[in-house]
């Protein structure tokens, strides 16, 4: 059966993704997105589920409610397979056949290749990721409670991060807040002090795509609030309940978080793909596949550079990456050229602890202290989608600021995070 419009269809319900499809309203052609989840995952927001500052579906939008005013519509499924040939993509469900294609199926956790990385650290990369994050902080305080053993208490009460990026930088800083405050007044059986929260950074200092200075200051910061800043060290394997130091350290750590890589994630398609570092396919100035150009990669799935070097695969960057995208398949509908995508470096941030944070905008002007703070939190406030969202997350970050509690503190048994044994079994034995 033939098609009277031409189709595009979208894999990734990401940042460039959603930015294309909004960008393409008007288009007289077939729109179809495909995403394994139903919602939109706002990830920057990520560790604040993690750490107990907004609930879990504050940080998601329903892909349905967002497309309702596009011509776009939504399949919710895994891509297993793309044929560039046949220009068809392949679900658990169907092959659907398109005349265009955008890839922004974002990224992955990548281990580096640390023996047991991917089987006893905890990634930070998706909402469930963030939530598992959550319970086995909560849980591990929970333990430490009925604990009689004081070498696996303080092994409970150790969280190690691993990676000195603006995750792991906003994790740590938080994660000291909830102790130090949140837990200190749940758990008055533990000092805060007893716990330690540690950042493992190979580098010579944090946030190395940043300024010197602005690194310096970090490192200060976390120091300043108790964060036990490692620099210039590597993990050279993962244990269960403990990490290995490329100098022969072992640390034991009942929480171990990952956050010391990236790799682009999409499905294997027919065929060979021109790849460079960390998976990234290769793409023309115009965000176009070089052997098809009806083929576009946007975001994390893209090396795309920026005055020779490439971009860091923030949501500004695909959130401009989109636009252009849905600009350059106007184009061609029209029967026109494609035009080069041009980044225009509107800045970064993050957090780094209450009134806290570092900000380089425009790629010259550095920030530091509360200004930057306030700054990324009146970003990514604008960013969020949904009113409900941004009030709920609102309301959460002023009740923090005032009262300095945070709620999200339960455990539920189908979040489990310690499947070979359960909380009850395990006060059992140590109260025995």
């Amino acid at each position: 059966m033939l098609r009277k419009k031409p189709r595009i269809v979208i894999v990734g319900a990401g940042f460039a993704g959603l930015r294309a499809i909004r960008q393409l309203a008007r288009v007289h052609a077939e729109i179809i997105l495909i995403d394994r989840n139903n919602y939109h995952t706002f990830v920057p927001l990520l560790y604040q589920v993690a750490t107990g500052f907004v609930p879990p579906e504050v940080v998601t939008y329903p892909l349905r409610k967002y497309l309702r005013s596009s011509n776009a519509s939504f399949i919710q499924a895994e891509v297993q397979k793309i044929d560039f040939a046949a220009r068809t993509v392949e679900t658990q469900f169907n092959n659907l056949a398109y005349d265009y294609l955008v890839l922004a199926t974002g990224s992955q956790t990548q281990f580096l290749g640390v023996d047991g990385a991917a089987e006893y650290a905890l990634p930070m990369r998706t909402l469930d990721d963030a939530v598992r994050i959550h319970d086995r902080l909560i849980s591990n305080f929970e333990r430490a409670t009925v604990c009689q053993d004081w070498e696996r208490k303080a092994q409970l009460l150790t969280i190690t991060i691993i990676g000195g990026g603006a995750t792991g930088v906003e994790l740590a800083g938080s994660i000291r807040e909830l102790v130090e405050v949140t837990l200190a007044k749940d758990y008055p059986a533990i000092d805060p002090q007893q716990v330690r929260v540690i950042l493992i950074h190979s580098g010579t200092r944090p946030l190395q795509d940043y300024p010197e200075h602005l690194g310096n200051y970090t490192v200060k910061q976390l120091r300043r609030r108790g964060v036990k800043v490692h620099l210039q060290s590597r993990v050279s394997e993962v244990l269960p309940g403990a990490i290995k130091l490329d100098d022969g350290t072992l640390l034991e750590t009942a929480t171990i978080i990952w956050t010391a890589g990236v790799e682009a994630n999409y499905p294997q398609p027919e065929g060979k793909l021109d790849t460079a570092s960390k998976s990234k396919i290769r793409v023309e100035p115009t965000l176009q596949l070089s052997n098809h150009p009806e083929v576009y990669a946007v975001g994390d799935t893209a090396l795309v550079e920026h005055n020779g070097q490439p971009l860091l695969g923030i949501a500004p960057e695909a959130l401009q990456q989109g636009t252009t995208v849905a600009q350059n398949l106007k184009r061609q509908l029209r029967g026109l050229s494609p035009k080069p995508f041009n980044y225009f470096n509107k800045g970064k941030a993050a957090i780094i602890a209450r009134n806290s944070g570092v900000a380089y905008l425009f790629g010259r002007i550095p920030l530091q202290g509360f200004f930057a703070w306030l700054l990324w939190l009146g970003i990514h406030l604008y960013y969020l989608p949904g009113i409900a969202n941004r009030s709920i997350t609102l309301l959460s970050w002023i009740r923090d600021y005032i009262t300095r509690e945070r709620s999200l503190r339960q455990l539920f048994k189908h979040r489990q995070v310690h499947p070979q044994e359960s909380l009850t079994e395990y006060a059992a034995k140590e109260l025995s």
